[in-house]
């Protein structure tokens, strides 16, 4: 089968060459960026980052898989591909490592942010000893948006920090919140009392249509002045000029982002001038994680191959 790789031939620490080889029998090739000129001709289309639309759909003449290798699949017109008899299946975060990696870049923004990193590099430059001081994670409370694979590994590992966890989950609150020992657990409606309480504010959610810049300047106002807001999940989560507005104005004391408006994200946008960890959406990608993933989609590359259903596969029902 030919499958296309619709990101550079280099991307994720080489995920490419990691399933040529899991595969070999089948043919690859890497568009060489987030783009795509033609699916005419493929059996397999892995989109990465690219949005696959129902234009993008109309020349594929035997396209069976839309296999993302990971778990977002808000970039694919999914209507469009069932339409056209296309399977769309994803890696979903628990079962691949992904999660586990996810939650430990979302501890290293905790701490980086709590001991002010941007500072510490500064007064290295300058030759400060002793400053600044750091704020504890002990005793904090962590606001966890979405209760999904991420936020239940980062539950895992946070409650050896001895921090209070709560968080929000559109159904049967009350069951998660016994289930995974949370202090409190709400509704979506109850947004406005998590930020409230939160010392962090974790965003572990998809993006979808109710979810979509759910994070705006309504919601920013209900946060800490010195809350941190945390984004490891989609960028479309956060307006970006609301939440440059409340970094400006101090409203909130900073951000951890591994997800952005845009991508890549501009490295002059102003955002980037106040108290922010940014990494280059990498909270998933490390060789665990990648082992993982690419058992997956090797795994449904073989089915397809041989005229079995994908796992994991999207369900429009």
């Amino acid at each position: 089968m030919k499958i296309l790789f619709a990101a550079p031939e280099n991307a994720w620490g080489g995920f490419l060459n990691l399933i040529r080889t899991a595969v070999p029998e089948h043919h690859f090739e890497a568009t060489g960026g987030f783009h795509i000129q033609t699916l005419e001709g493929y059996d397999v289309l892995i989109p990465t980052m690219t949005a696959i639309t129902h234009d993008i759909l109309q020349d594929c003449d035997r396209l069976k898989l839309i296999q993302q290798c990971g778990s977002g699949l808000e970039l694919v017109d999914i209507a469009a591909a069932v339409n056209n008899n296309i399977r769309v299946a994803n890696v979903p975060t628990d079962i691949s490592g992904n999660a586990d990696s996810v939650a430990e870049i979302g501890i290293y923004m905790m701490i980086g942010l709590s001991r002010n990193a941007q500072e510490l590099a500064r007064s290295l430059a300058d030759k400060k000893m002793g400053v600044p001081q750091g704020r504890a994670l002990f005793g904090r409370t962590v606001g966890l948006v979405g209760l999904g694979g991420i936020a239940r590994a980062l539950i895992k590992r946070l409650k050896t920090f001895d921090v209070k966890l709560i968080g929000i989950k559109r159904h049967d609150p009350q069951a998660a919140m016994q289930e995974l020992g949370l202090e409190w657990v709400g509704t979506a409606d109850e947004l406005p009392r998590l930020l409230q309480c939160s010392d962090f504010v974790m965003l572990c959610l998809p993006v979808t249509t109710d979810s979509s810049s759910l994070i705006n300047r309504n919601t920013l106002k209900h946060m800490k002045n010195d809350a941190f807001l945390i984004n490891l999940s989609r960028g479309g989560l956060v307006v970006r000029k609301d939440l440059e507005e409340a970094l400006a104005s101090g409203q909130i004391a900073g951000a951890g982002l591994d997800v952005f408006w845009e991508e890549p994200p501009d490295p002059e946008d102003p955002v980037f001038s106040h108290n922010v960890m940014a990494t280059p959406h990498i909270a998933g990608s490390t060789d665990n994680a990648m082992q993982g993933i690419v058992a997956q989609v090797a795994a449904n590359i073989r089915r397809v191959a041989e005229n079995k259903e994908p796992l994991h596969q999207f369900d429009p029902q």
